[in-house]
């Protein structure tokens, strides 16, 4: 607590002063009076507790006086409050949902994998703006930006290899995810774009979206998903499906350039717990900015000291009505 007016408080001198003035005027015994030969008759008439209390106005005077002047110092007390403010990223991940990403060299396929841990990563990051995009032959918008939450998680929930025509137009793909971001006015922009394949059909080549992005300011992070060497992939046969080993092919050369080229990183998953880091990996790299701001919170306690004052001058005012009266 402290005093917006400090200066105010030398008015105590005032009430300490009456009350020096009081004492001594009580031991000059000035008030009026009248000498007896035996003060038993007196003391025997039970009026020594009445006359005790004639003091307890002025006490109550004296000290509604200092709560008024504690009042007009206004005391306050002050809390140090912080205000966070947090400015997001927006980010678009361009999810590859070509039929090999069924394969089962992860748990428990690739796409399941992917889609289960990129729900994690939305949800890890509350201040964020996110857009989904799939692609395999083509490509299309998943869920626009936003910061809902609960849309990102349902829509890539529904997220599957036969949404769109087989194929793998990673060109298209990150051109799509581009086009999410153009317009965006976030301080920073990123790409996560997780393939398992090598580029084979679209319109846009990849390094020409890569360009583009990097025109943008955009930082694409690329992620090859698959086992080193063969996965094993259901088919179809007519004995039911099947799983049969296919070779992983990625090419992880186009991944490197697409990132490097516009200041991002390429990573290789081979497995649930490698997406993970690789996506864990990226949200350290990508934080967003956190201001804070301290400024008082003040509360005004003057009020308190005001309405003591009160009470204690009705309750003076009272004692003098009704009790003060039945003295002798």
């Amino acid at each position: 607590m402290y005093f917006e007016y400090p200066y105010l408080l030398w008015l105590l001198i005032v009430p300490a002063l009456l009350a020096v003035k009081y004492v001594y005027d009580e031991l000059r015994d000035r008030r009026p009076h009248f000498r007896v030969s035996v003060r038993a008759p007196w003391m025997a008439g039970g009026s020594t507790v009445l006359d005790k209390v004639r003091h307890i106005p002025f006490i109550f005077r004296i000290a509604a006086l200092c709560l008024i002047i504690v009042a007009l110092a206004r005391p306050r007390s002050s809390t140090k409050v912080e205000k966070i403010d947090t400015e997001g990223i927006d980010i678009a991940i361009a999810m590859d949902v070509s039929t090999s990403m069924l394969a089962r060299d992860f748990t428990p396929d690739r796409i399941s994998a992917a889609k289960d841990i990129a729900i994690e990563f939305i949800a890890q990051r509350p201040s964020d703006r996110m857009s989904i995009v799939v692609f395999a032959g083509e490509s299309y918008t998943q869920c626009p930006l936003t910061t809902d939450r609960a849309t990102l998680i349902n829509l890539m929930k529904e997220v599957s290899t036969d949404l769109i025509e087989d194929g793998t137009a990673i060109g298209n793909g990150l051109a799509t995810a581009v086009a999410r971001l153009k317009d965006s006015d976030a301080r920073s922009r990123v790409i996560i774009l997780l393939t398992d394949g090598d580029n084979n059909s679209g319109e846009i080549a990849p390094e020409t979206a890569a360009q583009i992005a990097k025109t943008y300011g955009m930082r694409v992070y690329t992620i090859g998903v698959g086992a080193n060497g063969m996965a094993p992939y259901p088919v179809m046969t007519p004995w039911g499906v099947e799983l049969q080993n296919v070779p992983v092919v990625i090419n992880e050369q186009l991944l490197t350039d697409i990132a490097t080229s516009t200041g991002g990183r390429y990573f290789r998953a081979t497995d649930n717990t490698k997406l993970a880091e690789i996506y864990s990996e990226i949200g350290k790299m990508e934080k967003a900015r956190t201001t804070i701001d301290s400024f008082p919170v003040y509360k005004e306690l003057f009020l308190g000291y005001a309405v003591a004052a009160l009470v204690l001058l009705i309750l003076e005012l009272l004692i003098r009505i009704f009790v003060l009266k039945r003295l002798p």
